[in-house]
């Protein structure tokens, strides 16, 4: 599919590899997802969107201080994308995002409107931080020096993503992969990196210089898949999912940021696309999160959970298996 081109680069400053199915040798690319939405496309939602307002406060009525070791399956929402994963002995955050803001500026951009819902030095000793990719919201190099330093973890990464940490943190070592590497965690855990239809920048000019992905966790107590972000597309990667790794026993969907569709709907799912993901997949259980943290888009900070809760009743399914997550609240096997 012909993609509008982002502005012109010479090198891909985060890596360099073979060309592939999903690399053309400068840029990282989905091949069914739609063109790459363009300055003029931009500026018309500016312009154009009217997106409703939020608080400054929306505090959590959760709150966790997570024990030190589970042996069987524990997940709270940290807030936003990030999660605690609690499984076989093993502690893995996945996006974790501790700083008030999600922007490159410490006074500028998207500001958090509740606490991290596990305080950071209420964490239990982190053995393995997982990135789905390097937007603001997921990659968040202030939090990843602090656990660095205070719990020295493995750091697992897409493509490129390496460069962009080891750029601010030299002696943080980072294991990278493509689309279909696997890595063993310890403890009966495997990392498996899956697509995702999504994107990925730091800056005006490094559009998809590096790679981003999902998760699936195999692990003893089941399988847990992390989506950072995605749309919903043709639904392939939640068939492949299911096809590979059997029905998740839980599943982190995204359920925020979609508003204008027009412009977001090729890399953020609404609630209704949330759950015929979940459907495709075949998962026991779903965690809704990227909602109600950050303001990244239009709609209203409520808007998330009563759009799933609309969706869910739409498709005969029960609320209970498809929970729209608050931050500190935790979900056990």
């Amino acid at each position: 599919m012909k993609h509008h081109k982002p502005p012109k680069a010479v090198r891909n400053p985060y890596y360099s590899g073979p060309a592939s199915d999903h690399f053309d040798g400068l840029r990282f690319f989905s091949p069914v997802q739609a063109p790459d939405k363009t300055l003029k496309d931009l500026l018309r939602w500016r312009r154009e969107g009217k997106g409703a307002a939020w608080p400054k406060r929306h505090p959590s009525p959760f709150r966790d201080k997570p024990p030190e070791r589970v042996e069987g399956l524990r997940i709270t929402l940290i807030g936003h994308a990030s999660f605690l994963i609690q499984a076989a002995g093993l502690n893995i955050l996945a996006d974790p995002v501790f700083s008030e803001r999600a922007s490159p500026l410490p006074f500028a951009g998207p500001k958090r409107v509740n606490p991290p819902g596990i305080a950071f030095s209420d964490l239990p000793p982190i053995d393995v931080v997982l990135i789905t990719h390097n937007h603001y919201d997921h990659l968040d190099l202030a939090t990843l020096g602090r656990l660095w330093r205070d719990h020295r973890p493995r750091f697992v990464a897409p493509l490129g993503n390496d460069t962009i940490i080891r750029a601010r943190y030299p002696d943080i070592p980072v294991t990278t992969g493509d689309w279909g590497d696997a890595f063993d965690l310890g403890h009966g855990i495997t990392a498996h990196l899956t697509p995702s239809y999504h994107w990925s920048a730091r800056g005006m000019r490094d559009r998809r210089m590096a790679l981003w992905c999902a998760y699936v966790l195999t692990t003893p107590a089941g399988t847990v898949y992390h989506i950072g972000d995605t749309g919903f597309g043709d639904g392939e990667i939640f068939r492949a999912v299911r096809a590979r790794f059997g029905p998740p026993r839980v599943a982190h969907l995204p359920i925020g940021a979609y508003e204008p569709r027009w412009f977001m709907k090729p890399q953020h799912m609404n609630p209704e696309d949330a759950v015929q993901a979940f459907q495709l997949l075949g998962a026991e259980q779903a965690l809704g999160h990227h909602w109600g943290t950050f303001r990244l888009t239009d709609e209203a900070i409520d808007a998330p959970p009563q759009a799933l809760a609309a969706a869910l009743a739409e498709a005969a399914t029960p609320a209970e298996r498809f929970r729209p997550l608050r931050p500190g609240e935790v979900w056990t096997l």
